[in-house]
């Protein structure tokens, strides 16, 4: 079992604006003076070079286009409505936003078979949304795949006795908390787990400060420190920065990597950047236009392909 892949899946915008059904919630989400086929535009020219630095250091990224006729502007977010495992199993989750949920395409599995995986099963949530449930994805599932550990913090996106669903169908231990965020003077939800929290092979980034309940936030320290990750802990301005929207994957020669945005790099202070670098290097990439109408960051634009060869 490895808590980091080589193989990722990327979905190349063609409709990317700022989601005003997403907007409701996610505060970190702002609106662009500028025409959306302008923002498109922008958001392509950032994901474009994102991947090429990628595939620069041997990350294999397949790049799938998104379908216009669909108009999907978060689609740039994979993560949210699929997730892959190493047994063959994918998992498809239900979403908050109603236009959201025209991004689960199954043209997506036909194409990773035609790379070569294999899918076995598919474990469908997505029935919850009739009830108005959500969990969305690695948004709000971070999962330490080595220890059979997975972190939930609570939102409108992310319910408990669906994630606690999850964690018996996918044999993991549930570590749930509250993360919060303050917008206009009130303490708020974080609408995603991995905005303010990203677990790696030997170490975990994370807001601790957003996790107002003393009780909840020993309880996840506990756990990361139990499992032997070094906590690197970053304040809720660095988190508005994407700081915690990271993610590790491996690159040729098994060199690990932690990729993150240029916002979120440069947010970090000298310390946290040698902590970060004693286990793996910092790949970063600008994404501006995306994380400013999107509200999400280079996390949320990658779904980690753990699925077995055929």
């Amino acid at each position: 079992m490895q808590q980091t892949t080589d193989t990722i899946l990327m979905i190349r915008p063609v409709s990317f604006r700022m989601n005003e059904q997403t907007a409701v919630n996610n505060y970190f989400q702002e609106d662009l003076e500028i025409k959306n086929a302008e923002i498109n535009a922008k958001a392509q020219e950032e994901f474009d070079a994102f991947v090429e630095k990628l595939r620069a250091v041997g990350i294999n990224v397949i790049v799938e286009q998104d379908d216009k006729l669909m108009d999907t502007p978060d689609s740039i977010f994979p993560n949210n409505w699929v997730s892959f495992h190493s047994n063959g199993d994918v998992a498809k989750y239900p979403m908050f936003a109603e236009n959201r949920r025209r991004e689960r395409r199954d043209e997506v599995f036909i194409r990773l078979e035609s790379e070569g995986f294999k899918i076995e099963n598919i474990i469908d949530y997505t029935s919850a949304e009739h009830e108005g449930i959500f969990l969305e994805g690695t948004g709000s599932i971070l999962m330490d795949r080595v220890n059979r550990k997975a972190y939930c913090a609570l939102s409108p996106r992310a319910d408990e006795d669906l994630f606690i669903e999850f964690c018996e169908d996918f044999e993991y231990t549930p570590v749930i908390f509250t993360a919060n965020q303050t917008v206009d003077g009130k303490r708020l939800a974080i609408y995603h787990t991995n905005v303010m929290m990203c677990l790696a092979e030997n170490f975990a980034v994370i807001c601790l400060d957003s996790i107002d309940d003393k009780k909840e936030r020993k309880n996840v320290v506990k756990h990361l420190k139990q499992d032997g990750k070094e906590i690197i802990s970053i304040t809720e301005a660095q988190m508005h920065q994407f700081a915690g929207n990271m993610l590790q994957l491996r690159g040729k020669n098994n060199q690990r990597y932690l990729v993150m945005s240029e916002a979120a790099h440069n947010s970090l202070t000298k310390d946290q950047i040698n902590r970060i670098e004693k286990h793996c290097q910092i790949l970063s990439s600008s994404l501006d236009t995306i994380e400013t109408c999107g509200g999400g960051s280079a996390r949320c634009m990658m779904a980690e392909v753990f699925l077995p060869w055929a």
